[in-house]
């Protein structure tokens, strides 16, 4: 299992998310219909398979709107569930579950969309030695806990900001005139702990950035072809990254390239949500 975020650097997301929610006078639906000793337990189920992230989410959600609520996980973050499994009981003050559900199973929902994509592109490069990354394509102040999904799905991390690594990339070569040029400037400015890595588009621009000697190369939309004879210029002189038009269906022909990395915008901003419910036991 992955190991969970510390709630220090979750619970301010999770706190917004409730205090949006909330609005101006609270919960005027929840308060109006259930008497405040009212009380609930129930399930938060699975309706689909895939692999969860965001439970840990989901528990802080409902301790700040009532540190009553008892939260107890049975599938922990980075866990597969079939359709019906539960992923956690839930009991409490009835009030304070009802009000934080949406904000939970949001974060549980959004979180495991992502880990269950993931995981499934992992599956797709098998048994190839790619790893799938993520990017920087992320929801504005949500970006460590949706990379945090992808770990929680089998993947790594890219960097996670402007600071982590320099990737120069077709502007900044533009702009300086040359992948030389833009990667002396680079190791000129950068500390010594700093990982380079440049984009290229050609292998022509493969050759020049290999000699002026990087990190990584991000073989950025090469058909298939161009990313073995890419691999093989490399020849483990640096990492390979590919990225550009990656599927489930083009995942295995990718990662048969023989490519170390295979980088995927789309596991962040599109990944379809796996759905998860809350369910009252009447019982």
């Amino acid at each position: 299992m992955i190991a969970p975020l510390p709630d220090i650097l979750v619970e301010p997301i999770v706190r917004a998310a409730l205090v949006e929610d909330l609005g101006r006078a609270g919960d005027i639906t929840t308060d109006s219909v259930i008497p405040r000793a009212a009380r609930f337990d129930g399930v938060i189920a699975a309706r689909q398979p895939g692999v969860v992230a965001g439970v840990d989410c989901a528990r802080i959600a409902f301790r700040l709107m009532d540190s009553d609520i008892a939260v107890t996980v049975e599938r922990p973050d980075g866990a597969a569930v079939a359709k019906g499994d539960i992923v956690a009981r839930i009991k409490g003050p009835a009030r304070g579950i009802l009000s934080a559900e949406r904000v939970a199973l949001n974060f549980a929902c959004r979180l495991s969309g992502i880990a269950t994509a993931t995981a499934r592109l992992v599956a797709a490069a098998k048994p190839h030695k790619a790893r799938i990354v993520c990017t920087r394509k992320t929801t504005p102040l949500l970006r460590g806990i949706e990379k945090y999904a992808v770990r929680a799905g089998g993947g790594v991390n890219h960097r996670f900001g402007l600071d982590d690594a320099a990737l120069i990339k077709d502007n900044h070569v533009a702009i300086a005139g040359g992948v030389a040029e833009a990667i002396r400037r680079v190791r000129a400015h950068v500390g010594h702990l700093v990982k380079i890595e440049v984009e290229v588009d050609t292998l022509a621009e493969l050759e020049e950035a290999l000699q002026a000697g990087v990190d990584a190369v991000l073989l950025d939309n090469m058909a298939i072809g161009e990313l073995r004879q890419g691999v093989a210029m490399i020849g483990g002189r640096a990492i390979s990254e590919a990225s550009g038009r990656v599927t489930l269906e083009t995942a295995p022909a990718i990662a048969e390239t023989g490519v170390d990395l295979i980088s995927v915008g789309w596991l962040t901003h599109s990944a379809p949500i796996l759905d998860i419910g809350l369910d009252y036991d009447r019982r």
